[in-house]
């Protein structure tokens, strides 16, 4: 007797953040549920901004600036029927997972302390410190570095200690490309893979102007 196959399962999308020095994964960010909806939004670089421009009309001085737009949901109201099973969810909702995608736009404690030590001192930080390279996972062919532009955090529900237990956060996000920050930087490499693969999907296309009902253009 021949059973029913089993079910693919379910590739989660997410954020990684990457020590910006050795490129290696310091916090994972799954989506507890993938979004229904995504909006990709690309701007050229280098088109003309005046009509009848000859220099311009058809360069392209590099990468377009691509965001995504996206709303990400996370409810703990199952995991709190189940405790045992569930430990972090039964004591804090989903404030750890919201607080972790927040902390990704904060510098750290240690590095506010650290800063406000040398400005008492007279001492000034020349260069900021470069925070962790948050890459944005939509499968495994689209692993791209972004950094987050937008966050906006409703919370829907909450446990008797006010602890958020149900979520939606509205997400942007700015895709890093190499005009953003080098060839060699990890979210360069990254920026690569990336490109190169839409270049790979593009060679999939493979229609003629006849399928229009051309002969010739």
């Amino acid at each position: 007797m021949t059973g029913f196959p089993a079910a693919a399962p379910v590739v989660r999308g997410g954020f990684v953040l990457l020590d910006p020095t050795f490129g290696r994964p310091v916090r994972t960010i799954p989506f507890q549920f993938n979004p229904d909806t995504l909006t990709r939004t690309l701007e050229p670089q280098g088109i003309g901004n005046e009509p009848g421009d000859r220099l311009e009309a058809l360069r392209l001085k590099g990468p377009p600036h691509e965001s995504f737009k996206f709303d990400a949901e996370f409810d703990a109201t199952d995991q709190l029927d189940r405790p045992a099973e569930h430990p972090r969810e039964a004591a804090n909702g989903v404030a750890p997972v919201l607080s972790a995608l927040e902390a990704s736009i904060y510098p750290t404690v240690d590095q506010l302390i650290a800063e406000n030590d040398l400005a008492g001192r007279g001492m000034i930080e020349i260069a900021a410190v470069e925070a962790p390279l948050m890459v944005l996972v939509l499968g495994a062919r689209r692993v791209v570095p972004v950094r987050l532009t937008e966050l906006s955090v409703t919370e829907e529900a909450f446990d008797t200690s006010l602890d958020p237990i149900r979520a939606k956060v509205s997400i942007g996000v700015r895709v890093l490309t190499v005009d953003d920050v080098g060839y060699r930087h990890k979210g360069g490499q990254l920026y690569l893979q990336y490109h190169r693969q839409k270049q790979q999907f593009a060679a999939l296309v493979t229609n003629t102007v006849a399928d229009l009902g051309l002969t010739t253009i």
